[in-house]
């Protein structure tokens, strides 16, 4: 008995020090394969990419539907950059109309209608060349008188950087135009009138000057931008200048 024990207890501790230097080796089937299952397949990344796409471009759609509907939710004077320079550019030109055509009827004195009516557009007339020109759609124009006598025409524009007030420009030019397509409708009217016929000759007068300025200054704005950004992609590559120079072209 003693020998079987003896024997049992060298078998066993030939045995241990196998197990306990030997390590077992990992299952490197079992390891693969939990390593595919972690990563997703090319199908499930473009599904998520494709999902991440559709959410932000639900994002962008909310958010410009957000602020079309608090555009419209506001008036002109809150879209407007310069509210101030935006009444008074509708004020003196709107209020000469009226007393034009309602100040008879008021004052029953047509010399004090004469007189208010050419200051009104004497202010118009100075407001929208110096002021609101310049503070709406960045534009100015005047004539410069040279040393032998001849007018040259002047104009000054914004950097095209600076992008202007979209609600400032379209009722700036809309209420430009519109006008002078007012008074001439009105001459019509008045054609046999001499008295009130000097009154529609200086409003159109007046009114003619800043279209003509500005649509001048405006195309010499968009010239110079033209030219410059010509000179900018030719001087950057070369290969763009003959699109440029189509563009220039194009504009003059």
């Amino acid at each position: 008995m003693a020998s079987i024990e003896t024997s049992t207890s060298s078998l066993l501790s030939g045995a241990a020090p196998f197990a306990i230097s030997e390590t077992l080796e990992p299952d490197v089937e079992a390891g693969q394969g939990t390593k595919i299952k972690s990563n997703p397949t090319p199908t499930a990344q473009t599904e998520t990419a494709r999902t991440n796409n559709n959410i932000q471009s639900q994002n962008l759609n909310q958010n410009q539907n957000q602020n079309q509907n608090q555009n419209q939710n506001q008036s002109i004077w809150e879209q407007s950059s310069h509210p101030v320079a935006l009444a008074f550019h509708l004020l003196f030109r709107s209020g000469a109309v009226l007393v034009y055509l309602f100040g008879n009827a008021f004052f029953d004195n047509f010399p004090l209608v004469f007189i208010i009516c050419v200051l009104l557009l004497a202010f118009d007339f100075w407001t929208v060349k110096n002021v609101s020109g310049r503070l709406l759609v960045g534009l100015r124009w005047w004539n410069d008188i040279q040393p032998d006598g001849t007018n040259v025409w002047m104009f000054e524009s914004r950097d095209p950087s600076r992008p202007v007030n979209p609600t400032d420009s379209r009722i700036f030019w809309i209420s430009l135009y519109l006008t002078v397509v007012i008074w001439l409708f009105l001459a019509f009217f008045v054609l046999f009138k001499p008295s009130w016929l000097l009154i529609v000759a200086v409003a159109i007068t007046l009114n003619l000057a800043n279209v003509i300025g500005y649509t001048q200054c405006d195309k010499d704005a968009k010239r110079k931008w033209a030219t410059g950004f010509a000179a900018r992609a030719a001087a950057s590559n070369p290969k763009d200048y003959f699109t440029s120079l189509s563009l220039v072209i194009a504009i003059f």
